[in-house]
């Protein structure tokens, strides 16, 4: 029960997908997935499912996986619907490997599915509206906003058209950091410039157009210091992923050497700590549990996935995780120590910012690249050698940073 594997990866182009059903999405990531380890639907023993905006959005409040998974022949097993914003695909991975190390199951599912492009659009946007307190809109958003006073906002720099709040959120975000530490955005850009060039190799990406910084930076502007292309977009997709234990994986038909260990998987909620308290970010508590527990060091990984919602979310998490020290990720990124060939990659799907966001798929959608890369098999975009990864997936907002981190370390 202490050696937990990824026997299975499974995931769909990212992207819109006006013709295509939550199910169909469903369908073609378990497939995938099933596929990839070598079993079928009779040697699953238990499912968790989540999509997270198919209440609102298709109004299925209910039982979302019992519909997807029992319409493709999935029976008479344990199945449970979570929800944790961003983060839900992560949880359900967790919640997976937790039913495996306590002996209940040897083979069991996760699996992220979201329909978001819809003709609505106010809708669409509104989606994101409850990923905080609802009960203190102003006081979340007046509180958050605040961070990033003292950084002069240029003309010109903040969008005519609607978008979400939370990119005025993400922004805050950007200037406290640039405030605090002198990160500029040419250094938030090499990051979104290197992610899209990332992605070009990413046949499951939803955008693969290569950027320089120089054309992130002449970008529509959303909010200062955010173009367009610094923004991950909205996203329809579903990506599966297979666990086993050891007893699992010896029923397995595919081949046991492309298994990947999963080394510790954490879940940390936040505290009230202070803004400017970086050293217990929820992040980066969450990061000292995850090495802890896994016997190694920030230097021992090899390629990271982290949630860029906002190519600043690589900056912040990157510190968070210990990769660089805190005021230094900025620029790292523009030395290129965070694209592949350098120091530590990270991002190399592209990120939220260029695979996209389905957001009960993204979490998954990481394991899926991760799994990837350690198998040796991700062509192009290889990180060469890589032995350990590292997963970071945010959800939500609550005080000054995010409602739940989950975090994992895989190793071939």
């Amino acid at each position: 029960m202490d050696k937990i594997y990824v026997c299975g990866v499974g995931m769909t182009p990212f992207g819109r997908f006006p013709d295509t059903t939550i199910k169909d999405l469903t369908r073609q990531s378990v497939i995938a997935a099933m596929g990839d380890a070598g079993c079928g639907i009779a040697d699953i023993q238990a499912a968790y499912f989540t999509a997270s905006t198919s209440g609102y959005l298709q109004g299925q409040n209910f039982i979302p996986g019992q519909i997807a998974l029992r319409s493709m022949g999935f029976e008479g097993i344990p199945m449970y619907n979570l929800e944790n914003a961003c983060a839900s695909g992560s949880s359900a991975f967790h919640l997976a490997a937790q039913a495996l190390r306590s002996g209940e199951q040897d083979i069991v599912l996760a699996v992220g599915a979201e329909k978001m492009y819809i003709e609505d659009k106010a809708k669409m946007f509104s989606a994101f509206d409850s990923g905080w307190d609802i009960e203190t809109l102003d006081e979340n958003r007046d509180n958050l906003l605040a961070l990033g006073e003292g950084v002069e906002v240029p003309e010109g720099t903040t969008s005519p058209k609607p978008y979400s709040v939370f990119m005025d959120v993400y922004a805050a975000f950007c200037r406290q950091h640039m405030r605090n530490f002198g990160t500029t955005q040419r250094q938030i850009a090499a990051v979104c410039a290197k992610n899209h060039q990332h992605s070009v190799h990413n046949e499951n990406a939803q955008f693969r157009d290569a950027y320089t910084i120089e054309q992130v930076l002449a970008a529509p502007p959303i909010t200062y210091p955010l173009t367009l292309p610094m923004c991950a977009p909205i996203s329809d997709g579903s990506a599966a992923v297979i666990l086993c234990n050891e007893a699992g994986l010896k029923r397995m038909s595919g081949d046991k050497s492309r298994a990947v260990r999963i080394l510790a998987s954490v879940v940390q909620t936040g505290s009230g700590r202070d803004p400017s308290d970086y050293q217990n970010h929820i992040t980066a508590v969450a990061a000292r549990a995850l090495y802890e527990k896994a016997g190694l060091w920030p230097q021992d990984v090899d390629v990271v996935e982290v949630h860029d919602a906002t190519a600043m979310g690589e900056i912040i998490q990157a510190e968070n995780l210990q990769l660089v020290p805190f005021g230094e990720a900025g620029p790292a990124a523009e030395r290129g120590e965070f694209t592949i060939g350098g120091r530590v990659p990270i991002n190399p799907s592209g990120g939220l910012e260029s695979k996209g966001h389905p957001i009960s798929a993204t979490g998954l959608g990481q394991i899926h690249e991760l799994v990837t890369q350690l198998r040796g098999e991700a062509g192009s975009r290889q990180v060469e050698g890589a032995t350990v990864a590292l997963q970071e997936n945010g959800g939500g907002l609550y005080g000054y940073e995010e409602a739940v981190a989950v975090l994992n370390l895989f190793a071939r």
